[in-house]
């Protein structure tokens, strides 16, 4: 069997997640389909771990894909996580998870419903939606509180979990707007909590769900691979019959690795990829280099995860040195942004490292950024309880 070393990994890691400045990408489509998709439960993250990879980073930039061309959009999909995707990979991923998780939130909604016991069922619903539809459709955009305000039936309160410890009464007008945006039927305007009615630019044509996966599949493979069946399995949220029927789909290769597991590739990405020059990169909390495998050993030391993830599995920001995790950094209030090493990565690196922040602060500017999921490090420096060991920027 053919043998990819941890090395390998790394290097394919920098290349292909456009982490090397040379191989830095000009578009924002190209960042997200070079890591398939961006994590946007944090809405930073999809600013930063775009412009991480960008040639000529920039805010606006990333506005423009989100909210103009709209080249850049938003699903509820792996793992009933929030994702940015360009168009062309959102086909597929809309098939091979949206539509399964829409008509799940759907499901559960209407149970809740139900049990409320007021007689509230899926065509009340419908005649929530269209009423909110029509809204949007007269005034092009508007936030929740504006929506309940004019569409009565939004201002309703249901008691969810009745008769368990869980009981708690809630308003509906959250759960109805994001069942609308999880079927694609509305979509989140510029950050002032606004939605609009306005369809994607260029809707695409309903995919086989078998053939997406398939399509995901090959795609991430080419991204992370060589990776294994549990880090495909975890990554899309599939089941063990899923994953197994899409790589054998793709027909991808299986390899050897230094954790003695078995890899997979895509077909013919067997030969060793050239490293780039040497490079460092931060990148944000839940960046897709961070989270894009349930094993992690290749690329971070287990003795240091305890610093960069919460309990439940969330990366926070973290310092890259050549394809492995050696730190994290954070932005204090007073805009100042600071890191801590915790390897010694030698002088060349902390000189890399040390470009790279002076880069990251001077393109986010007087905007502040507060992971939305705070782990151990992130807190210490953002408290400011302990000093950082590299420079700091304002």
């Amino acid at each position: 069997m053919h043998h990819i070393d941890d090395e390998q990994r790394r290097i394919r890691l920098g290349r292909r997640h456009l982490l090397a400045r040379s191989l830095r990408a000009s578009s924002v489509v190209k960042v997200a389909d070079a890591v398939v998709a961006l994590h946007a439960t944090d809405a930073a993250t999809v600013y930063l771990s775009t412009c991480a990879r960008l040639s000529e980073p920039n805010v606006e930039t990333v506005e423009r894909a989100l909210y103009e061309d709209v080249s850049l959009v938003r699903l509820l999909s792996m793992r009933n996580t929030l994702f940015a995707m360009s168009t062309d990979a959102a086909r597929f991923v809309d098939a091979s998870h949206a539509r399964a998780v829409a008509a799940k939130e759907r499901r559960t909604f209407l149970k809740h419903l139900r049990e409320d016991g007021k007689g509230l069922d899926e065509h009340w619903l419908a005649e929530v939606e269209r009423g909110t539809l029509t809204v949007l459709d007269e005034r092009g955009r508007a936030t929740g509180s504006e929506l309940s305000a004019v569409v009565p039936s939004l201002r309703t309160k249901i008691t969810v979990f009745p008769g368990t410890r869980q009981e708690t009464v809630q308003g509906v007008a959250s759960r109805v707007i994001r069942l609308l945006a999880a079927d694609g039927r509305i979509r989140r305007d510029r950050p002032r909590g606004a939605w609009t009615s306005s369809q994607f630019p260029t809707p695409w044509p309903a995919a086989d769900p078998a053939e997406a996966r398939t399509e995901v599949a090959r795609r991430w493979l080419f991204s992370y691979g060589p990776a294994t069946e549990a880090d495909l399995k975890w990554w899309t949220g599939w089941g063990v019959r899923e994953t197994r029927q899409a790589l054998a789909a793709v027909t991808a290769e299986e390899v050897s690795l230094d954790s003695g597991a078995s890899g997979w590739v895509v077909p013919g990405d067997l030969a060793p990829v050239p490293p780039p020059e040497p490079w460092a990169a931060l990148l944000p909390g839940l960046d897709p280099s961070a989270m894009g495998w349930t094993d992690r050993a290749f690329h971070l030391r287990a003795d240091h995860r305890g610093a960069l993830f919460d309990r439940a599995g969330n990366v926070g920001p973290t310092v890259w040195w050549n394809g492995t995790i050696v730190g994290g950094w954070a932005q204090r209030a007073d805009g100042e942004l600071v890191w801590r090493l915790l390897s010694d990565v030698g002088r060349e690196a902390v000189r890399h490292i040390e470009q790279e922040a002076a880069g990251l602060s001077a393109w986010v500017g007087g905007a502040r950024v507060t992971p939305r999921f705070r782990t151990p490090l992130e807190r210490e420096l953002t408290a400011g309880t302990a000093r950082p060991t590299g420079r700091r920027f304002t």
